[in-house]
């Protein structure tokens, strides 16, 4: 019977897990955890961009149907709006304001000096750089 106890002893200490075990496998599970973390900022990053993207090519091509049903540039941002042209003026994602759009006015008509000059284009107002490299107020 002792003999008994003592084999069911040395198998309770064999069957539990050493530290050196434990700290490797924390140690997996934080590395793990922070290339987690660094994928999901990049994802949130590049979302971002995309949106930023889609929403430029949006306002300009609704400045160009303006600019193509009016023969003349919008004034501003909020005319397309008004004019049904865009819902709402969108949020700059990089920003998080719709109120930072840079816009770039168009040239003044030569055969009409005195007209308001629209605007041409438009532009992120972040400073910030991509992920390529590239300002996005250069987008």
């Amino acid at each position: 019977m002792l003999r008994v106890a003592m084999e069911r002893r040395r198998r309770q200490a064999e069957t539990g897990f050493t530290l050196i075990e434990l700290m490797v496998v924390v140690a997996l599970i934080a590395v793990l955890a922070g290339m987690g973390v660094v994928q999901y900022r990049n994802a949130v990053v590049r979302t971002k961009e995309a949106v930023l993207q889609e929403d430029l090519f949006r306002m300009r091509d609704a400045i160009d149907q303006y600019y193509a049903d009016k023969a003349k540039y919008p004034l501003d941002l909020a005319t397309l709006v008004s004019e049904g042209y865009l819902r709402q003026v969108p949020k700059d994602p990089i920003t998080n304001s719709s109120e930072t759009w840079q816009t770039i006015p168009s040239e003044p008509d030569p055969s009409n000096p005195s007209a308001d000059v629209g605007i041409f284009n438009v532009k992120s107002g972040s400073d910030g750089t991509s992920i390529d490299g590239t300002r996005y107020a250069e987008w």
